[in-house]
């Protein structure tokens, strides 16, 4: 019912702003409306997932910067070749995810919302001293291709979220791991009784949450050209409300990436909308805000079944 409710907001969201504002339609403003949700559209299915074992990752923003000054560093101080470079950005991302949130929230059972409000602290404090909190240029032309290339006239970030979105609905649907995940998410002593190894499939899935932070951190430095470790910040609040909105449920085990794929069209939408109108910044700020507490609110008297009379 939500995904549905969702999908008609976005439909008459589209309609208003297209009646409203005569250069929303065009293309140019699709394709940057896209483009633009590129980063937000990748690291919400890694947080899809995550929040479909029933846990939650604070550390994706911060993971997003601390592996975007990896990128940086793999390129200009190591001298990597730029696919190397990219292959290691995302290792990093999956490895320190899995180490980190993974193993504390999966083998210890310790809680997710200690455990990653803890790892977002140290990744950003990490990423600071890596970076000695100075921004340095990423200049390749093959990230500036990523970027903003195109190929069979659809922009190449359209492509990277394509199949990402392809490769995780794959995972969800037709592998034992993504039914272990929803499994993991509805009942995790019931699913650890059924004979699923819980403790393998949470570091799995916070390694997943990591590796695609640091893949969204590669079309970061790619689009601005340079590895900042001021940028991610408010990440994980937008990545929640697409999630939400999506229909996966806070609790677990209900939900999944397509989903979510509507839940950052609409914020996508939205922004770039309120852009177009000239709405100020902050404006943006509230209202996406807003969204999010409807989105989890909406969540809870789902869950709970709540009627109001």
């Amino acid at each position: 019912q939500r995904f549905f409710v969702v999908l008609v907001v976005l439909v008459l969201m589209i309609i208003f702003f297209s009646i409203t504002q005569e250069k929303f339609l065009s293309g140019p403003n699709i394709s940057a409306i896209l483009t633009s949700s590129s980063i937000l559209w990748i690291a919400s299915m890694g947080l899809t997932f995550v929040m479909l074992s029933g846990g939650f990752d604070l550390s994706i923003g911060s993971m997003l910067a601390l592996t975007g000054i990896g990128m940086g560093w793999f390129l200009n101080t190591a001298g990597l070749p730029v696919a190397l470079a990219i292959i290691a950005t995302i290792a990093l991302g999956a490895v320190l995810g899995g180490l980190v949130n993974g193993v504390l929230i999966g083998k210890l059972g310790l809680s997710f919302l200690v455990v990653t409000l803890g790892s977002l602290i140290l990744f950003r404090g990490l990423t600071n001293f890596w970076s000695q909190s100075k921004t340095t240029q990423v200049i390749s032309p093959f990230l500036d291709a990523l970027a903003y290339g195109s190929t069979f006239g659809v922009p190449n970030p359209v492509w990277v979220m394509l199949a990402t979105y392809l490769v995780m609905l794959y995972v969800q649907k037709y592998t034992f791991f993504g039914r272990d995940i929803y499994a993991v998410g509805g009942n995790m002593e019931a699913a650890r009784l059924s004979g699923i190894r819980t403790s393998r499939t949470l570091i799995i899935v916070y390694a997943i949450s990591g590796g695609l932070a640091a893949l969204a951190a590669v079309m970061q430095d790619a689009r601005i050209g340079a590895a900042s470790p001021q940028v991610g910040e408010n990440l994980v609040f937008s990545a929640a409300a697409a999630v939400l909105l999506g229909g996966t449920a806070f609790s677990g085990g209900v939900g999944g990436v397509s989903g979510t794929v509507v839940g950052v069209l609409l914020l996508g939408v939205l922004q770039n909308g309120l852009s177009v109108a000239g709405v100020e910044s902050y404006w943006q700020q509230i209202i996406t805000g807003l969204i999010l507490i409807g989105a989890i609110t909406l969540d809870y008297v789902q869950r709970k079944g709540i009627r109001f009379r």
